[in-house]
């Protein structure tokens, strides 16, 4: 008993002599069309992929057989992993004898960004080298050098390290973070969790621009300093501190330094801009530290409060759109001697509009020095006011 056709009434028309001469062609028929068009094309994989092939002395067992991966970000990674080392951290204490003993206090990461005849020269970050009796650079190539600290600043939590130059072959080309956009994609390199996994990739995107993360230095719940930072979703980890945030043309955009540690928080890294960090590498390098232009307050972009405060609280008149407030003034700073008073919201520096904290940075860092005057325009209680200070030393 047939099973297809056992409900159905016999052909008449039906050759029963040659019935399986037909079938017989075209199997073969389709047969020669699978091995010769379908097959290859089944086999044929994408780039990324590998290829399956049949062991000849055991035709029971597939071999995956690699292919060359050409992708951009495999090129840029293997543009720029040299130019990213580790670096250690080796601090001395003492035992019961009072004998020294060097220990490793802690890693991180850093990036080769320049090199001259005898010299090259690393950024790492101030809080991976932070009480380093020695500093230790270890290369790609599992290369270890010893490491001169040139400055490191607090503020900005930048560091130059100096090693040798011989046996430097590479350094990073360095981009801009000015004109960057949020989703643009980033790619971080670094060695998350100590040198086991050193040269560690990971991909995202910018997921922010111009953020400010308030610092508190001396953990007296005040925050000292507003970082100035980008934003990512690539993974950032203990360990990556220091380490590059590279754009798709294999150009250095960011010193990666830190990322919010909560359990209800994912993805969210910060990186120090390039253009904000290109000014201070190069006055670390050459004289060891930082010395800012100081007015003597703390401020916030007007940004970060809800614009029913600016009418409200500040009494700020509709035609202003933007600009920071003072929440204090320390005492005989620059600003007190000046006369600015908690709640004041400047709006100008040398007649420049200052839309926000990054606007006022730009303006008294860039263009301002130390023993310089600068004209300050304000609003108190709605009343616009100018006055002029000279500029201190931030300590």
């Amino acid at each position: 008993m047939g099973y297809y056709n056992s409900h159905y009434p016999p052909n008449p028309h039906r050759n029963r002599g040659n019935r399986w001469v037909i079938p017989l062609l075209l199997g073969i028929v389709i047969g020669i069309l699978l091995v010769t068009v379908a097959l290859p094309k089944v086999l044929q994989t994408d780039s990324s992929q590998g290829t399956v092939n049949r062991d000849s002395n055991n035709p029971n067992t597939d071999q995956i057989v690699s292919v060359d991966v050409s992708t951009r970000i495999t090129e840029i990674v293997e543009v720029v992993s040299p130019t990213v080392v580790g670096v250690t951290n080796i601090q001395h204490q003492s035992d019961f004898w009072e004998q020294q003993e060097a220990s490793e206090a802690g890693t991180g990461s850093g990036v080769i960004y320049k090199k001259d005849d005898q010299y090259a020269y690393v950024v790492t970050n101030h809080h991976v080298i932070d009480g380093a009796d020695e500093i230790e650079v270890l290369l790609s190539d599992d290369t270890i050098l010893k490491a001169e600290l040139l400055g490191d600043d607090l503020f900005s939590d930048l560091a130059v390290l100096r090693i040798d130059g011989d046996v430097i072959d590479k350094t990073i080309e360095l981009g801009s973070s000015e004109k960057l956009k949020v989703g643009e994609p980033v790619i971080a390199i670094g060695n998350p969790l100590g040198h086991m996994f050193s040269g560690s990739v990971t991909q995202g995107i910018v997921s922010g621009t111009q953020r400010t993360i308030p610092q508190d230095f001396n953990l007296d719940g005040r925050a000292d300093w507003q970082a100035e930072v980008l934003q990512t979703d690539a993974a950032i980890n203990p360990g990556n501190s220091g380490g590059a945030l590279i754009n798709m043309d294999a150009q250095l955009i960011g010193i990666n330094s830190m990322k919010i540690n909560q359990e209800a928080v994912e993805g969210i890294g910060f990186s120090i801009p390039i253009d904000s960090a290109r000014p201070i590498i190069d006055e670390l390098e050459k004289t060891g530290e930082v010395k800012r232009p100081y007015l003597g307050v703390e401020i916030y972009s007007l940004e970060e409060i809800p614009h029913l405060e600016w009418s409200e609280t500040l009494n700020l008149p509709n035609d202003v759109k933007g600009g920071v407030y003072v929440w204090s003034v320390e005492a005989l700073s620059p600003a007190d001697e000046a006369g600015l008073q908690r709640l004041d919201v400047i709006t100008h520096l040398d007649d420049k509009p200052i839309m926000n904290i990054i606007d006022l940075r730009k303006i008294l860092y860039q263009e301002k020095e130390v023993g310089d005057e600068i004209k300050i325009t304000y609003y108190r209680d709605g009343e616009r006011v100018n006055t002029t200070m000279t500029l201190g030393v931030q300590q």
